[in-house]
């Protein structure tokens, strides 16, 4: 079982060093996000937000309140990637370009809208889950889109999210969900890391 799609996911790694005087040009990073937000969100919802911190002055703003990883002050760019915490009111708008082109019925969309309302609206927590696995998902489609195109990526949590939210002026219902540095690497990335073997993490039932 092996193609290039498949060749990229098992050859990501997480990028350690990068060529700190390589850059990527805005319509790159636009592309990186275009491909990430092709990723699966529930009932369309479509709740991320990517800031992208590619200039001297951003990245002297983000390192010291991002434990002074290495990777945000090298890499071309580090995404803040959001997460927005699922409301089942922005459904009827999301869901308006796919009716708009004839692919989804008008009368659908309450189908939609009304098992999304029940999920979320009285359940901080769920809207919380939400919104992290959204923006879990965007990043995920980034990574490997970045390994496609030659680039390193570094998903990274050590981030004061208090200091970022106030910062880089998120919304309060807006959560940091990670950093996600991408740029071209040197030499001395680790190849990827062994895996715990298949049998102890798949029960087939």
């Amino acid at each position: 079982m092996s193609n290039p799609v498949i060749e990229t996911i098992l050859s990501r790694t997480a990028a350690k060093y990068y060529d700190p005087k390589a850059t990527l040009s805005d319509e790159q990073i636009r592309e990186l996000v275009r491909i990430g937000t092709t990723a699966p969100t529930s009932f369309h919802l479509q709740n991320w937000r990517f800031i992208a911190v590619r200039s001297s002055e951003a990245k002297a703003r983000l390192s010291p309140i991002a434990w002074s990883q290495p990777a945000i002050t090298d890499a071309a760019v580090t995404f803040i990637v959001c997460g927005q915490l699922a409301d089942s009111s922005v459904i009827p708008d999301r869901l308006a370009p796919l009716v708009a082109s004839g692919v989804m019925p008008q009368t659908m969309v309450p189908e939609w809208e009304i098992p999304a309302r029940d999920l979320y609206m009285a359940f901080p927590q769920r809207q919380r889950d939400e919104a992290v696995r959204t923006a879990t998902f965007g990043a995920a489609a980034m990574i490997y889109a970045a390994r496609s195109l030659g680039l390193g990526s570094t998903p990274m949590i050590g981030f004061d999210d208090v200091a970022v939210h106030r910062e880089f002026g998120l919304t309060k219902d807006e959560v940091p969900v990670m950093l996600l540095s991408i740029g071209a690497e040197r030499p001395g990335n680790w190849a990827q890391k062994p895996r715990r073997p298949v049998a102890e993490v798949l029960d087939l039932v």
